[in-house]
């Protein structure tokens, strides 16, 4: 079983250098966070409140605030070495705030518009999973929207190692450094990644309305959740 400190000590680590990183280790960076999101935001109305589960440094609510500069978002995450990148990020910005929490046992009390999330919710266990998106659904008004932005497995075991060894080649020809790639490896050790069907299928069980995967990418998908 993996605890919650072998993930924050991880992902602290590693803080400071994970935005200039973002772009080697996920090669379709700009579809994934930049165009996905424009796309999923041109038909909302303005919404006021956003929560960001996992949020580390804060590089996907970055998209997010670009787009929605007024609302009020809550940046959650375990490691708070990587949300302290996120304050330097957002200083002088009043809209943000910040909880060094474990999302997976509790969420805030409050209600919100949308959740999101990146490459953070493939951590859990399945059943953990399931778990969290029956409480993000009861966190949500009736429209109410989750996003995941996830790194997913291909379902069958022959066709997610051609994924893997393709995802690897192109880590290894990006120009990260030895040390980079060592301790992607050792992050690695603590995914628990599910497939898209698999993950589309938990958040209609979770009773969401509206739930389809609009973007993919190799490992890397988006899921889109209506209330």
């Amino acid at each position: 079983m993996i605890l919650k400190m072998d993930i924050e000590q991880q992902f602290n680590l590693i803080a400071e250098e994970y935005d200039s990183n973002r772009r080697r280790f996920i090669p379709c960076f700009d579809d994934f966070y930049k165009n996905t999101t424009e796309l999923i935001v041109s038909k909302m109305k303005n919404p006021k409140r956003i929560i960001d589960l996992g949020a580390g440094t804060g590089l996907l609510t970055y998209f997010w605030y670009r787009q929605f500069p007024n609302a009020k978002y809550v940046l959650v995450d375990i490691a708070d070495e990587m949300l302290n990148v996120a304050r330097k990020r957002f200083y002088g910005i009043g809209n943000i705030l910040y909880l060094a929490e474990d999302y997976n046992q509790k969420l805030p009390d409050d209600f919100f518009d949308v959740v999101i999330s990146a490459l953070s919710i493939h951590h859990l266990e399945d059943e953990d999973k399931f778990n969290l998106f029956t409480r993000i659904y009861d966190r949500l008004p009736s429209g109410g929207v989750f996003v995941n932005y996830d790194q997913f497995c291909a379902g069958q075991s022959e066709l997610n190692s051609w994924f893997d060894t393709y995802w690897e080649s192109q880590i290894l020809k990006s120009g990260l450094t030895e040390n980079d790639i060592n301790l992607w490896r050792e992050r690695r050790k603590l995914d628990k990644e599910c497939s898209v069907e698999k993950e589309v299928e938990m958040l209609k069980n979770s009773h969401f309305n509206v739930v389809k995967c609009v973007y993919s990418y190799y490992k890397f998908s988006v899921i889109l959740a209506i209330k």
